[in-house]
């Protein structure tokens, strides 16, 4: 099978199924439209969570299919293969979203902030979502696909902690620790002398210990055993209506604030509001923090302010181990692997839609 679309059922995650696309150089192209061919994408624990929350908040709708089928956008690297677009040339190389694809037809515009998608469809989706940034290839690119939306995540958190003075809190507690959203934001945390307790699974407990960002490991049937003292933010990375519950009842009024960003337990599903001791949960949307930096500093600012972080991180992690996967049998397996949280903490999962060499 030389190209090829992978689809997820929406309904049930573990359920997918790859089909054949026609040769991209027999599609027909009206103007505006491109085809981009997929160079290389990231799959994470953070492209499990768009499922999970795929219809409540519109993931499903970047690159939709027809039925309970969908496509889970993924970030890596495309090239421009075939353009009507006058402003952006056959070969523009560009990082951004990505459905799991050999390639997509789309619409993209050059536009003062770069380059845009202008699809349709996604015009009332979240604009953080539908830019591309123009790449040259260099040494850093697949931690850059790994880490750089994480990070982002990261980022923006811990800009909305810092403008909101932490709550007042001395202590965040963080669950899903090993997850390298948590991990962004813990070295982030740390930078600024925060104290930062891991919530994690035995198996992880080792290797969160020692990236060094944490100032004290607790295993999720440990988090009870000690106090925790003074005032607490929880970010809760894992999405376990369980956890959080635990979380809520264990400290009570010394929570002051407790953020939802992700679901790596997927099973868990999403929090509902329940009855919970302290602070109501909160989910935190990324894509509406983008539009207010983007706002403050301007786009050229934010992005600077990100690379630099990025970079940063990138320099002092050392703990990741980045594998690359070929083909389309290749990426189901890891797809598995993620979904049913199998795949290793200092694990980078790459996927190469077709060889290196080509299909």
């Amino acid at each position: 099978m030389q190209d090829w679309d992978f689809l997820i059922d929406r309904t049930e995650l573990s359920l997918t199924e790859i089909r054949p696309l026609p040769a991209p150089d027999t599609v027909t192209l009206e103007d505006g439209e491109l085809v981009l061919e997929v160079e290389r994408f990231s799959l994470t624990a953070n492209n499990i969570t768009y499922g999970v929350y795929g219809d409540r908040l519109g993931y499903w709708r970047f690159f939709p299919a027809e039925g309970n089928w969908g496509r889970i956008p993924v970030w890596g690297f495309a090239r421009v293969l075939r353009s009507t677009v006058d402003s952006i040339a056959v070969g523009t190389r560009l990082f951004g979203y990505l459905p799991m694809s050999t390639w997509w037809l789309t619409r993209l515009e050059r536009k003062a902030r770069g380059v845009v998608d202008v699809s349709p469809h996604r015009a009332d989706l979240p604009s953080a979502y539908n830019s591309l940034v123009e790449a040259a290839p260099g040494p850093l690119d697949d931690q850059i696909a790994l880490l750089r939306p994480l990070f982002l995540t990261a980022f923006l958190l811990d800009d909305y902690f810092s403008h909101q003075g932490d709550f007042g809190a001395t202590t965040f507690i963080l669950s899903s620790a090993s997850s390298k959203t948590a991990l962004g934001l813990a070295w982030l945390l740390a930078l600024r002398g925060v104290r930062v307790i891991a919530l994690t699974s035995a198996r992880n407990t080792g290797f969160v210990e020692s990236v060094g960002y944490f100032a004290e490991t607790r295993t999720y049937d440990t988090l009870v055993d000690n106090p925790v003292e003074g005032r607490v933010v929880f970010v809760d990375f894992a999405g376990s209506p369980e956890v959080v519950a635990a979380v809520h009842h264990s400290l009570g009024e010394q929570l002051v604030h407790s953020a939802v960003v992700g679901s790596t337990h997927q099973a868990g599903g999403a929090v509902g509001p329940g009855r919970l001791p302290g602070p109501r949960p909160v989910f935190f949307f990324a894509p509406d923090r983008v539009r207010q930096r983007i706002k403050d500093w301007g786009g050229e600012m934010f992005n600077a302010r990100i690379q630099v972080a990025l970079e940063g991180f990138i320099a002092a992690n050392g703990w990741l181990r980045v594998s690359s996967h070929e083909g389309p049998e290749a990426l189901e397996t890891v797809y598995q692997s993620v979904l049913t949280g199998q795949a290793r903490p200092e694990e980078g999962n790459m996927v190469l839609p077709c060889s290196p060499a080509g299909p």
